[in-house]
This record gives structure tokens, sequence and C-alpha cells, in this order.
């Protein structure tokens, strides 16, 4: 059997606070004059613990999977369209690939569980846990073991980015059905009326949203889950549970909805790993804000994305490491005045 060992994850040092503040403010500018840039100034330093913070090399794991809920037809696309984007990734030609050019951020693609057998790439991650998860509006969808095996092996992805000297890591994913699951996990974990978390993921009508609704609503029934890790078991997903394992004690950027969601389970899990976690954007996916709020934070962009594959945590990258700057690159006040 696959364990997973919770991790340790000690709280920010807030002695630090003060030192990164002081340092602030005796920057050549107006104390506060750069808002929330200088609140995240400071969170940067906490989280590497030092004065100085560096966000350098930065990298975009998009962990892909597949749901057994589709057969519900909680989703407007077949599950093979899972493969079909992964393949799209590892061509260079999808939106999170632009994107990541355009930001200096490196990409790589995590297969956690998609349905179909992908051939070697040199972009491509081998750590598929099984075909997709098991339909959960029916059956478990997970075994403990395969939760424990995503968990461990999310953990592990993330540690190597670290020794390889990744300063940042932004989670994505690629799963379709995969708004579903996270609606089922947020209305068990926030908690929040199941109705509230479910939103038109990739396209829905009105009849599609409706047998989505009824799908969830069996799902949710079949199971009285409430502790994070049987919740997993019972509602899934591969790329979610990898990416809450991931969630761990260094700068992490966190995307949309589904993103969201696995910190979510992450925190629940280890509650201190929400002070390492930067939340990127607000999705225009419904349940996103209410999600952000439930985990009292405010994310640094809003611009109505809601499409997935870690593109706004991957947008947010230069905005952080203009704020780390912002501690290492600025003159003292006082040289200023010294040099009148």
């Amino acid at each position: 059997m696959t364990e997973f060992i919770v991790p340790t994850i000690q709280a920010l040092d807030h002695e630090l606070r003060g030192r990164l503040q002081a340092k602030l403010d005796g920057r050549a500018k107006p104390p506060g004059s750069l808002g929330r840039i200088e609140d995240l100034a400071i969170r940067l330093g906490l989280i590497q613990n030092r004065p100085d913070p560096t966000i350098g090399r930065a990298l975009a794991l998009v962990f892909a999977a597949d749901h057994g809920l589709t057969e519900e037809g909680v989703s407007a696309f077949p599950a093979s369209v899972t493969a079909a984007m992964v393949n799209l990734f590892l061509s260079g030609r999808a939106t999170v690939n632009a994107f990541a050019r355009a930001t200096n951020v490196d990409v790589r693609v995590v297969d956690a569980g998609v349905a179909a057998d992908l051939p070697d790439h040199p972009g491509l991650v081998a750590a598929k846990i099984r075909h997709g998860t098991r339909n959960a509006a029916r059956e478990p969808a997970l075994t403990s073991d395969e939760v424990a095996g995503a968990l461990a092996r999310g953990a592990a992805l993330a540690e190597e980015a670290a020794a390889e000297g990744f300063d940042a890591i932004a989670l994505g994913e690629m799963g379709i059905g995969n708004t579903a699951t996270s609606a089922l996990l947020m209305h068990r974990l926030l908690p929040a009326p199941l109705d509230d978390c479910i939103g038109q993921g990739a396209g829905h009508d009105e009849v599609g949203m409706a047998r989505k609704r009824a799908a969830l609503a069996r799902a949710a029934d079949r199971s009285p889950a409430t502790e994070p890790l049987d919740i997993l078991r019972e509602f899934g997903g591969l790329e979610i549970a990898m990416m809450a394992g991931a969630a761990s004690r260094r700068v992490i950027l966190v995307d949309g909805f589904i993103s969201t969601t696995a910190l979510l389970v992450a925190a629940r899990i280890q509650p201190t790993v929400l002070d390492y976690s930067i939340f990127a954007h607000r999705s225009a996916e419904k349940g996103h804000m209410l999600l952000l709020r439930g985990l009292g934070t405010e994310p640094i962009l809003d611009l109505g994305l809601r499409l997935g594959e870690g593109t706004g945590a991957v947008l947010a990258v230069p905005v952080i490491r203009a704020a780390a700057r912002l501690l290492t690159d600025v003159a003292d006040l006082a040289e200023v005045v010294g040099s009148l």
C-alpha cells in the first residue's frame, strides 16, 4: 500500500514581518504607495524566510486526469478531449504554452490519470495512478491507496521542482468533468450548498446544466463522507489530489476554480499550507468567489478567466517577480535624501 505522510509545514515566521515592513517603508517611495504589491513582497519574504526574496525560475505543473462522472453527462465534451489537450500542451500550442513563453515560465505536463495511454515525451511526467476515476455517482471514485498515491506523487513532484532550482510552482490542470468533481469537494469541504458550487464548466445549455446538477446530487447523496481523504476517495479526482499533494512549503501559485479546490483539500489536511499559497486570479466559474472567500484569501488578478490549464497562475508570475524585486532592487530613501 502507498502511504501518504502528512507533511509538517511550519507557520510563517512573523518576527521577520517587522523587518520586511521596515525595509519596504525605507524604500524610495511613499509608504504603502504600491498597495497590494507591498503585501506580496512581504509574503514572499516570509515564505522564503529571507529579507531578499527572489522569484527567478518558475514552473507550471499542469496535471491531467479523467473523471468517471463524465459517464453521467456532466460535461459538454467527451472524456477523449483530455488526452487531445495533453497532446496540444506537449506540442507547445495551447494557451498555457503561449502565456508561459510570454512570461518566461517552464511548462511540464503531468499524467495523473488520463484515460488513455500517452506516448513518452520529454515534456510529460508519467505519474498515472489509473486510467481515470470511477463514476462517483455510482461508487467511490478512488481507493484509499490511490488517493495516497496521488497525494504522495504530487508532493514528490514539488520537491523535485525545488531541487531543480524553481523558485515558484504554478498549479494548473486539465480534465474533462473536473468542475463537477470540484463542486462535490467544495460542497462537502467548505461546506456550501451543492447548487452554489455547480457552474457551467467548459459550457452547458440549460438541459446540460440540469443533467449535471442531477448527477452531482446523486453522487453527494451516495456518500456522507466529511473527512478530506474520505471525500477524495468518494469523489476524486486524481489531478486534484496531486495538486493538493504539491502544495507545500514554497511559493505556490494557485490557478482557478479546480486548483483552488485542490488547495481547499490541502488546507483541510494541513491548514498551514495556505500560508505558502498565493491565489493568482478570480475565475469567472461559479463558486470560485465563494471558495476564495471561504479560504479567506484575495487573488492577485481578476480578468474573467475560466479556462484552467494554469493560465491565470502563469500570468501572475511577473507580478510576484516584480514584488520580490521591490525588496532587492529599489534604492533606500536615505540614499536619495543623502544625494541632495
